[in-house]
């Protein structure tokens, strides 16, 4: 197979300054794409906005013989969403993909949620996703071709101290199945990864997971292990929509939902399904739920 070539296009990728994204921009650049690196500047919680680190990024990329240009706005919001894509069709003139990787991230036990934390990890996650679709959207359906690239997360299966963020996270992956089959006859394929790499947010993230786990992650599995991944769903090449990529340390897997066999009869009743409930659960012949995209073969 001939080698995945981003030469002419342009690929936006949000929360580009460091970690996961600085990988993406990194590698999307070196493959011949124009990137948008955006990023706020702020820390994980989403304070102290600075244009620095999208600014050392596009340095990276330019002194690498890239193409790229800095934006420092919030995905959360519908203004910054329309500049993000501003930025890209002023500058390079066109969007061929859209990355959504910026995200807020830290941990709190459900009884210290307070509803602003949950609306605020909903803004970036969910809404910023989805307003970085809309802005752009007009722009690959006019293309008749694009790629949008969600970001989820293992917490949204349920993980000690990220209700909130898991939660986010399981939005993030509705809308990217919902968006796969809106796109669908536009040929806009939306897919999502969920990373695993030793990135800052590690360090917040260690009280929650096994001893040992985060440091292991910080040393053995990079951003840049997971960038590959990523690179191939915002290609035209992507064969595939509405998936979940789990990549992680060089491994690379689907993520579905599935629905099992379970039971039917007539006169059920609570007791039956009391007594039936490992029948119901077993995932023995459970079949993959896919899309409900009518005639779109090799769409996945």
């Amino acid at each position: 197979m001939s080698d995945l070539d981003f030469t002419g296009k342009t690929v936006i990728v949000t929360g580009a300054g460091r970690g996961l994204g600085r990988a993406y921009a990194r590698l999307l650049a070196s493959r011949g794409a124009n990137v948008v690196v955006n990023d706020l500047g702020g820390d994980t919680d989403g304070a102290d906005p600075s244009p620095g680190p999208a600014a050392l990024v596009v340095d990276e990329i330019s002194a690498a013989g890239g193409s790229a240009v800095t934006n420092a706005e919030s995905v959360a919001s519908e203004e910054g969403a329309q500049s993000i894509v501003a930025t890209a069709l002023e500058t390079f003139g066109r969007i061929d993909a859209v990355v959504n990787n910026a995200g807020n991230y830290r941990l709190a036990s459900f009884e210290e949620l307070t509803l602003d934390t949950v609306q605020a990890f909903l803004d970036v996650h969910y809404k910023g996703s989805l307003l970085m679709a809309r802005a752009a959207w007009p722009h690959l359906v006019k293309a008749g071709e694009g790629r949008i690239v969600n970001t989820v997360s293992a917490a949204m299966a349920g993980v000690p101290d990220m209700v909130h963020y898991g939660s986010a996270k399981g939005a993030v992956y509705g809308l990217t199945r919902n968006l796969a089959v809106a796109g669908a006859t536009h040929g806009i394929k939306v897919n999502a990864v969920a990373p695993g790499a030793g990135t800052r947010m590690m360090d917040l993230a260690a009280a929650a997971l096994p001893p040992g786990t985060a440091e292991y992650m910080k040393e053995h599995m990079p951003p840049e292990m997971v960038a590959p991944v990523v690179a191939y769903l915002a290609h035209p090449a992507c064969s595939i929509t509405g998936e979940v990529l789990n990549a992680a340390g060089g491994a690379v897997s689907r993520q579905v939902m599935m629905t099992t066999r379970g039971i039917h009869g007539p006169g059920l009743t609570p007791e039956t399904v009391a007594a039936r409930i490992e029948e119901i659960c077993d995932i023995t012949e459970a079949q993959v739920a896919e899309l409900m995209i009518a005639d779109q073969a090799g769409d996945r």
